[in-house]
């Protein structure tokens, strides 16, 4: 390495020598004792790595005499110490890389050299489903069922863990990937042993790492850097390829005062949501500080950095201090770890001293923003959106005044069904019936605060002879085996099973859309009066269509509100001012007097929770049980694909590829597949949740000797690129404009001439028909486009229907690199304008000549079916230098590979 400005220096602790990169010693150079914490993160990252081409010293300088009003500019390139994947998307990244070995061997080169060059930890978390619930051995049989359903992907992964170095699983029912990360896995300070000229040397550096999850950056609360980004993404930081990132702005958010009694931390993370929403921090790092840091527990730190993505931000991070420390002895972290975390961050001035706002008094930010924690009142969060923030004092105001409007809307029911409760008889459903109360998600199931007084709120209820709803679905979905053990010892576990919230497993279920059928007669009830159903989750996402689809309205709350939301059995209820139900004596129960108060739950917490819990559960957390461990693997470097396997197939990316880039060649007579509207997520995108029996996934399937019983769904099957592109933009509430009227995945195969009629049919078989007329497609979107959790198919899906461009009133960030990184252009709207203000319907051709390396804008001509054409520019969101490479060979993937066959070719 270059080591240009000399910081290459030892760091002696407790009598061992570490060579770090020194900021100290940078600073009489360059001064920075005004960049935020992360900054300092990315500095100490660009001098570790500079090499003169891929990160040089104008580029550390650059990010040295950053300016926190600039708008960012400069293109750096950050390398992480890891990668972090779940099953979902780490499947089809490990398909990638087991395509590219053998890409590698077609084209003559060693398929060795596609391996992980740092290290990457796969948490099986997504793939187990609430499908047995209110039963004693839920978790057992749901996990049963899952390695039933699984077994073909959990033999690929096992196959990776021997084929490929640097690669490690977490095997199921251990815990949530967030959770892991932060529990076990994080270092905060990494080493590595190296080879020096004369001797070997150990390195210490910070921790940072980067996901193929958008939560992934809960582990910022711990002061490890990390954000999520595509599948794609990852793949090639897995094969060495560095990040480019534009240096940010980093916003500061001053945290004071303490949480009033009867708000959780849940509602903080609520408040902060709708609060930097409105700020808008889309793109920036958010540092969060001030004094009072002191009194916010690590648990609370890391709830509030889980939600990143839902109030915009890359990343939203706490610096490292002595609660950090604090937290890395009770979770059983060595000794020697902890001293060198405290010694490392001392020296490099990362580490926020007690009683100080910043780790630095001259810390300057882009813009201050100030939340008084007294002020933080018990929210929801809903229906649709997680930064739809309602006070719970006005939750039911809110659901009765959007009731109406929801009604209009159509619902779809599922044909499965769960198996009866013994509870389950013939009733009618009401607007607001609460059929899905679930404790589940990382974002909550990680702080012992909201879980301990789920578990007293369930306990008080017990008592009085308080129950759930016999319509509601009730699951509690522990992060971690810490999280069981410790409501089990305190006497909890079993009150919240008198409720109906037994364990029905390790993973994120209800959070990610695998919350099960429902009871066959709440189907029943909801088919035969189509009420406004509802869900109350401790999770992070809430977006049409994802939990489930009989359900209109996702409400967020923390894990007692979930509770208390079962009781009621109904959003159709002011919780300060109605009853729950009543004691067995006749009395009325209010939530007021059943809410634990802060002193029991702290002392719950002093008296249970300790680093034994901690150590004992992750002792063993690679081996996985006796399923896991039998499980039959193939061996060799390259895969033996099953050409009959319906779960994983080689992925077709690679098929035809040349040594060399062929040159950018225009757009010319693309069609509309899509005209989407704002806010078009990524589960709008990307295929998730259930596979329809009359769906184009579900035909193949069937056409495959597949039974609906078997289809599984879509998150487990994300290995098998026929069933994923037969379900992209096939959710059952996606509005395409161009067939109003219409909901889920429908579109028009637009006639070659204005005298013919256009043909309603399934969005993949009109993107067949195009494909078999050689016409490349567009779609067309208005803000926000991809928002939500960082799917790779919903990049990959439309490349391989054939979308060359998407043209969006604005992106979200990772999903606009997903694009690039899948070869597909993306292009927004000039300011003030979009697709209604410059008439577009869905049915004209669309040319894009002017398509050059490094063009900012692009120019659109656009032809109706009678003849008639016009222009306008568009911006190019090709945003640095090394995107456009990516983009000129078709993607990260083909660059990554051409790259190791000959490297001088994309130098």
């Amino acid at each position: 390495m270059a080591n240009s400005f000399q910081t290459n220096t030892t760091l002696a602790v407790d009598g061992r020598n570490y060579q770090i990169h020194s900021l100290r010693h940078f600073d009489t150079q360059i001064d920075i004792k005004r960049l935020p914490f992360s900054l300092r993160i990315l500095l100490e990252n660009l001098l570790r790595n500079e090499d003169g081409v891929s990160v040089t010293r104008d580029d550390i300088a650059a990010l040295a005499n950053w300016d926190p009003q600039a708008e960012p500019a400069v293109e750096i390139a950050f390398t992480p110490s890891r990668v972090i994947l779940q099953d979902f998307t780490g499947i089809p990244a490990l398909a990638d890389l087991a395509a590219m070995r053998d890409a590698m061997v077609e084209l003559g080169g060693d398929p060795e050299k596609i391996n992980p060059l740092s290290p990457v930890e796969l948490v099986i978390d997504h793939s187990v489903q609430v499908d047995v619930f209110n039963k004693g051995d839920a978790a057992e049989r749901n996990a049963e069922m899952e390695f039933s359903r699984n077994q073909e992907r959990y033999a690929f992964l096992r196959w990776g863990q021997t084929a490929f170095s640097n690669f490690t699983v977490v095997p199921p029912g251990t815990g949530i990937i967030h959770q892991i990360n932060v529990e076990y896995l994080a270092r905060v300070v990494f080493t590595e042993v190296g080879d020096g000229e004369q001797e070997d040397y150990t390195a210490a550096f910070p921790d940072t790492v980067v996901g193929t999850d958008s939560h992934t950056t809960m582990v910022n609360g711990i002061g490890v850097l990390g954000w999520g980004v595509g599948g794609i993404e990852a793949e090639a930081a897995m094969l060495g390829q560095p990040i480019t990132m534009l240096i940010p702005q980093v916003v500061g958010c001053k945290l004071t005062g303490k949480l009033p009694e009867g708000s959780t931390a849940t509602d903080l993370v609520l408040t902060l949501v709708k609060m930097l929403r409105a700020h808008g921090v889309v793109g920036t790092f958010v540092e969060f500080f001030g004094e009072d840091l002191d009194h916010i527990p690590l648990a609370d730190r890391a709830t509030i950095a889980n939600m990143a993505p839902e109030y915009g931000a890359t990343c939203g991070i706490f610096p490292i201090d002595e609660e950090t420390l604090h937290y890395l002895a009770l979770s059983g972290r060595s000794p020697d770890n902890i001293a060198l975390v405290k010694a490392y961050a001392q020296e490099q001035g990362m580490f926020r001293e007690s009683g100080t706002s910043t780790i630095h008094p001259t810390t300057q930010y882009t813009h201050v923003l100030e939340l008084d924690l007294g002020t933080v009142q018990p929210s929801l969060a809903g229906p649709k959106r997680p930064q739809d923030l309602i006070p719970l004092r006005e939750a039911k105001a809110v659901f009765q005044e959007t009731v109406t409007s929801s009604k209009t809307e159509t619902t779809k029911s599922e044909t499965e069904t769960s198996e009866p409760t013994e509870a389950e008889k013939p009733y009618v459903l009401d607007d607001g019936a609460v059929v899905i109360a679930a404790i589940t998600s990382c974002t909550n199931t990680s702080n012992p605060e909201v879980m301990v007084g789920a578990g007293l709120l369930a306990k008080n209820a017990h008592a009085k002879g308080l129950t759930a709803k016999p319509w509601v679905k009730t699951s509690l979905a522990p992060g971690s085996l810490v999280v069981t053990e410790y409501l089990r010892a305190a006497g909890l576990l079993p009150h919240l099973e008198s409720l109906g919230f037994h364990v029905v497993g390790y993973g994120c279920t209800t959070c990610i859309g695998n919350s099960g059928p429902l009871p066959r007669d709440v189907t029943s009830a909801i088919q035969a009066g189509n009420p406004v159903t509802c869900s109350v989750l401790s999770g992070n996402r809430n977006f049409e269509g994802r939990i489930h689809p009989d359900v209109k309205m996702n409400f967020l709350a923390s894990p007692p509100l979930a509770v208390a939301y079962a009781l009621a059995g109904t959003m159709n209820i002011d919780l300060y001012e109605e009853p729950l139900g009543t004691d067995q004596d006749g009395n009325p129960v209010f939530l007021r007097d059943i809410w634990p108060s802060p002193q029991e739950i702290q002392e719950i917490i002093t008296r249970f929770i300790d680093t034994d819990l901690f150590t004992s559960s992750y002792r063993d957390v690679f081996e996985g049980d006796e399923r896991w461990r039998t499980i039959p693997t193939s061996t060799g470097q390259q895969f033996s694909w099953d050409k009959y396997s319906t779960y994983i197939r080689r992925p077709p990316y690679f098929q035809g590829m040349s040594r060399e880039p062929e040159a950018i060649e225009p757009i010319r007579g693309a069609r509309v597949l899509a005209l989407l509207g704002d806010s078009v997520t990524t589960d709008h995108i990307s295929p998730a949740g259930s596979i329809e029996t009359n769906g184009a996934a579900g035909w193949y399937l069937q056409q495959e000797c597949v039974f609906p019983k078997e289809f599984n769904s879509y998150g487990s099957r994300r290995g098998n690129h026929e069933v994923m592109i037969r379900g992209t933009f096939a959710n059952t509430r996606l509005r395409n404009l161009m067939v109003p009227g219409m909901e889920g995945g429908w579109s028009l195969y637009g006639p070659h001439k204005a005298s013919l009629p256009a043909i309603s049919r399934l969005i993949f078989d009109v993107a067949m028909a195009y494909q078999r007329d050689k016409t490349p497609l567009i779609v067309i979107a208005g803000k926000e486009y991809g928002s939500g959790s960082s799917r790779d198919w919903a990049a990959k899906g439309p490349r391989l229907l054939g979308v060359r461009a998407v043209l969006a009133e604005s992106f979200e960030r990772i999903h606009r690199s997903n694009l690039v990184g899948m070869g597909i252009l993306p292009l927004q709207f000039q300011a003030g304008e979009n697709a209604k203000s410059l008439e577009l319907i869905g049915f004209e051709s669309y040319d894009f000549d002017d398509l050059v390396p490094g063009a900012r804008e692009i120019t659109v001509t656009v032809t109706t079916l009678r003849g008639a054409s016009w222009q306008f520019t568009a911006k190019i969101r090709i945003d640095t230098p090394k995107e456009w490479e990516y983009y000129q060979h078709g993607g990260i993937l083909p660059y990554v590979l051409r790259g190791l066959l000959a490297p001088e070719s994309t130098t």
